[in-house]
């Protein structure tokens, strides 16, 4: 008999939507765990939107108040994809109500803030998840397999970058997202994420870092055709220092040109590297050197059925996934952590740690310095 676990829907834009379609499609997709989801409730404060969402992905019912969701008693899950200064609130009213909690990243608005959610949450004794959802494309599941069995030897470099140009012309209108009241920081909260997150699964953890930023375009259209200022950063730049004596770079920019989504890694070890992107996400190139010189170069691995979760999808090598389908092999994940009573990876605990890295680097700003990797207590003032 399938275990069904409610769910209810907290915001439902693009990203509530990308949620919403995985629960429906893990049930296909991972049939053989017979653990389904059931959409029960989805709440927006656009009520044309939330009716939209139910009429499009089965809802039961759907609201304008976020609470409803909360006390539904059919209710198990409740997943927050609203924008970052509502995540506080949302989310510690779901632990007091014993609600397990699925949240898009950065969960905080500030790292404080994560600290603050990951606290309410373990105290509670909820079961969490995180939107780390680049973590699930199957080759870099292989990347990861490949450096913990040392095929790439001890590592010494990681490199990464997410240049995504979705801002990058000066008349894209005034957001949430570049509203630090709102949003908190800019690309830091919203791509570095992402960046030190990747860094953290397959390099391990970091212990020092420093690193600057800038707001490139710093007036934006707002409502009226007014120009407004935008108040968090558009760029970071970033270098850290490894635990395991690893160095690394990292960037992101979100109005540089030419860059549509430019989410890429390198990993270096002393016996061979890797590299991948997502703008390629169904590729990784590998070097493992030989004997022979005239061998030696990058080799291009195409994903397929033997590559982990690919064959969920379709039996053909080549025939690629895109990103909705990482969001459902997160959400399968996080609905399996729930029905076998564990938590899983990535939680909010590792929310937090990716936070950690994050304030070490914004302190770094102000002190133009080298900062220590170092635990976060909720009361830090964000």
């Amino acid at each position: 008999m399938a275990e069904i676990i409610g769910v209810g829907v907290i915001g439902t834009g693009w990203m509530g939507t990308a949620h919403s379609r995985a629960y429906l499609q893990a049930a296909d997709r991972f049939s053989d765990s017979r653990i389904r989801a059931r959409l029960v409730i989805c709440a927006d404060e656009i009520e044309a939107r939330a009716q939209e969402a139910r009429e499009r992905f089965g809802f039961k019912r759907h609201t304008t108040q976020w609470q409803d969701v909360i006390r539904d008693p059919e209710v198990q899950v409740v997943n927050i994809t609203t924008p970052n200064h509502r995540h506080l609130e949302l989310a510690t009213a779901a632990a007091a109500a014993g609600k397990h909690i699925f949240c898009e990243k950065p969960v905080g608005k500030s790292p404080a803030e994560t600290a603050e959610i990951e606290r309410v949450a373990r105290n509670a004794g909820v079961l969490t998840f995180v939107g780390f959802n680049y973590r699930w494309a199957p080759m870099v599941q292989y990347a990861r397999q490949m450096i913990r069995e040392g095929k790439l030897g001890r590592i010494t470099h990681f490199r990464s970058r997410f240049l995504a140009g979705y801002a990058s012309s000066p008349e894209t209108p005034l957001s949430w997202r570049f509203q630090h009241e709102f949003s908190g920081s800019g690309v830091s909260g919203d791509l570095l994420t992402h960046v030190v997150d990747m860094g953290l699964f397959l390099a391990g953890p970091m212990k020092q870092a420093v690193g600057n930023r800038e707001t490139f375009i710093r007036r934006r259209p707002a409502t009226g055709g007014t120009l407004s200022n935008v108040t968090n950063e558009d760029y970071v730049g970033a270098l850290v220092q490894f635990a395991n004596g690893a160095h690394g770079n990292l960037e992101v920019c979100r109005v540089i040109q030419g860059h549509k989504c430019d989410w890429s890694f390198e990993v270096e070890g002393t016996a061979g590297a890797l590299n991948w992107n997502f703008e390629r996400m169904n590729e990784l190139n590998v070097f493992l050197p030989d004997q022979n010189s005239a061998h030696e170069g990058y080799t291009r691995l195409v994903s397929g059925p033997k590559y982990p979760f690919h064959e969920r999808f379709n039996p053909a090598a080549g025939t690629g996934l895109g990103y909705d389908d990482l969001k459902t092999i997160e959400t399968h994940h996080f609905l399996k952590s729930i029905a076998e009573k564990r938590q899983g990876e990535p939680g909010f605990a590792d929310a937090l740690r990716v936070a950690e890295v994050l304030h070490a680097i914004e302190a770094s700003w102000e002190t133009r310095s080298w900062q220590d990797v170092s635990a976060i207590h909720s009361q830090v003032v964000a």
